[in-house]
């Protein structure tokens, strides 16, 4: 019986475990789930379904245009004999069916610039997903920097929680003095305090992440993604990477065939669009037909005004493109300097944690056999989480910057494939 208790036991464990199971998210996955997910992503899609619609009304042809008139003789004198007022003798009835055609390629050029602003809108969507990715991932930086925070802190509370044990015996077989109890037992509740304030930042930083990738699942951060994506090794290949293939210049040369087909547009547009049909008209009871055609005179209007706009426009998407690449240029370089001084600062840490754990654990193995005070032990252990929080934070900053290197290069749109 207390067997089957037992199996029943370990059975609900399990089934507990696997009920509350967390879903663990490197870099790369956080991104392909925002892409997937994210609440504002997709809202900004349907601008390419919208961008697409356009194409279609862009190829409808004009519809036919039906005209109808109806005129009667206004003067009963003037009936023919033994007739009324609706009768086909003194009406006159004028049916004509025609066609506006447009002329100097206005359908093609429509077109045209339809599928341009189609171009236009997914590249500026893909724009909109490198800021997303960016976002993504210095939250997922952040989320990973609280996780070690609280790691580091649980640790030291651990060192402290079992010295404070240590000593209670030590104070009660008099080795130590209460005051020594009393400074463990006080770093040690600063501990605590620590802790639940780190959980709550983690907590925080979790539920930003979460809203980002849009998804309510439990998840945590895979603490051994060591951003193994691999980099151009110089500063040209990174700016030259970027020109090429960064979204917002793409977007900018993009606006700039937009341009380009709207004067052609424009210009289609300055010709009269002509319309042409056919006449059925009965008068009197006699019926005609014939043809007619109507056609504006472009005296006035020659749609001089859209044509210079568009000439402007496209001046204006030129400087903008050489606005956008001058930026790239910059922030290439910028991202570029501070990654590598990001990493140099990081290699610096190598030895220090090693020498600071060791210390620590020298320090308390002489305090607990009378070689030093507690003091020298409280220092080395403050030392020690120091040590720590330094090293983690210019790991934070190491992976911020590599963060900002992708986005700045356009990379970070390929990790999220």
């Amino acid at each position: 019986m207390q067997k089957q208790y037992f199996l029943l036991f370990v059975l609900l464990t399990v089934t507990s475990v696997n009920g509350i199971s967390q879903t663990s998210y490197n870099l790369q996955k956080s991104l392909q789930t925002a892409r997937k997910n994210n609440l504002v992503l997709k809202g900004q899609y349907y601008d390419i379904d919208i961008a697409q619609s356009d194409i279609v009304t862009a190829k409808l042809r004009p519809n036919l245009v039906l005209g109808f008139n109806y005129i009667s003789i206004a003067g009963e004198k003037n009936y023919a004999p033994n007739t009324g007022f609706l009768n086909s003798a003194n009406t006159q009835t004028n049916l004509q069916l025609g066609k506006v055609f447009q002329l100097a390629g206005t359908r093609k050029n429509k077109i045209d610039f339809a599928s341009q602003n189609s171009v236009l809108t997914q590249k500026n969507y893909n724009e909109i997903e490198r800021n997303l990715f960016q976002d993504v991932g210095l939250k997922w930086v952040d989320v990973w920097a609280a996780q070690k925070q609280l790691e580091i802190i649980k640790k030291a509370s651990s060192n402290l929680d079992s010295l404070v044990i240590i000593n209670k015996v030590r104070l009660k077989n008099q080795v130590i003095t209460e005051t020594d109890l009393n400074r463990t037992t006080l770093l040690a509740n600063q501990y605590a305090l620590e802790i639940k304030k780190a959980e709550q930042n983690l907590k925080n930083e979790l539920l930003s992440l979460k809203y980002l990738l849009g998804t309510n699942d439990e998840m945590n951060i895979d603490s051994s993604d060591d951003f193994a994506f691999v980099l151009p090794s110089n500063l040209e290949i990174f700016l030259q990477e970027a020109l090429d293939k960064r979204t917002d210049v793409l977007a900018s040369k993009s606006i700039l065939d937009v341009a380009n087909t709207n004067i052609n547009l424009q210009k289609s547009l300055a010709y009269p669009q002509p319309e042409l049909g056919l006449i059925y008209n009965p008068q009197n009871t006699i019926p005609y037909v014939g043809l007619y055609g109507t056609i504006e005179l472009p005296f006035f209007s020659r749609n001089q005004g859209e044509i210079k706009k568009s000439t402007y426009l496209k001046q204006q998407a030129e400087q903008n493109l050489e606005a956008t690449q001058g930026l790239i240029r910059t922030e290439i370089t910028n991202a570029f300097n501070a990654y590598q001084t990001q990493k140099s600062n990081l290699e610096n840490f190598g030895g220090l944690l090693t020498r600071s754990e060791n210390i620590l654990k020298s320090v308390k193995y002489s305090y607990l056999r009378g070689g030093t005070t507690i003091i020298d032990f409280l220092e080395a252990q403050r030392s020690w989480l120091d040590i720590q929080q330094q090293y983690y934070d210019s790991m934070q900053e190491y992976r911020r910057s590599y963060i900002t290197l992708l986005y700045t290069s356009g990379l970070i749109n390929q990790i999220a494939q």
